[in-house]
């Protein structure tokens, strides 16, 4: 067993800011657990086009607002106590609120390593 906090974290190369929110990577593939959670803060009026080709995730709302698209331009508002689920890899445009951070606990199968990083400017979206 054994304990971790958001500001423990904050001092390893676990906690990313990954181009329109940050990551705290609570668990990852060094944990042996087969997935990772993350807390994951999404900027207000942030948006980009994320896919996750070798993970699938499920993001449960905390706290805040947003909202996610996928490609066919279906948007699915995300409030407290709402889960997103991408379940086919799905490519998808992420966005914080408009006046609010959107905060997430998100989960990744199989778990990431950790200090993965996005390329939001790429205008064609960014995947690992």
């Amino acid at each position: 067993m054994f304990k971790r906090s958001l500001a423990d974290v904050e001092k390893t190369p676990f906690f990313v800011d990954w181009g329109n929110g940050t990551s705290h990577r609570l668990l990852t593939q060094a944990d042996n657990m087969g997935f990772t959670v993350c807390h994951t803060v999404v900027r207000k009026g942030t948006e980009c086009i994320l896919e996750y080709r070798n993970h699938l995730e499920a993001c449960y709302c905390i706290g805040g607002s947003g909202e996610v698209e996928d490609m066919k331009g279906t948007v699915y508002p995300i409030t407290v106590g709402d889960i997103y689920v991408l379940d086919q890899h799905d490519k998808h445009y992420l966005r914080g609120g408009k006046d609010e951070d959107l905060i997430l606990v998100s989960v990744f199968n199989p778990p990431l390593k950790g200090t993965e990083v996005h390329n939001v400017k790429d205008k064609g979206g960014s995947a690992y």
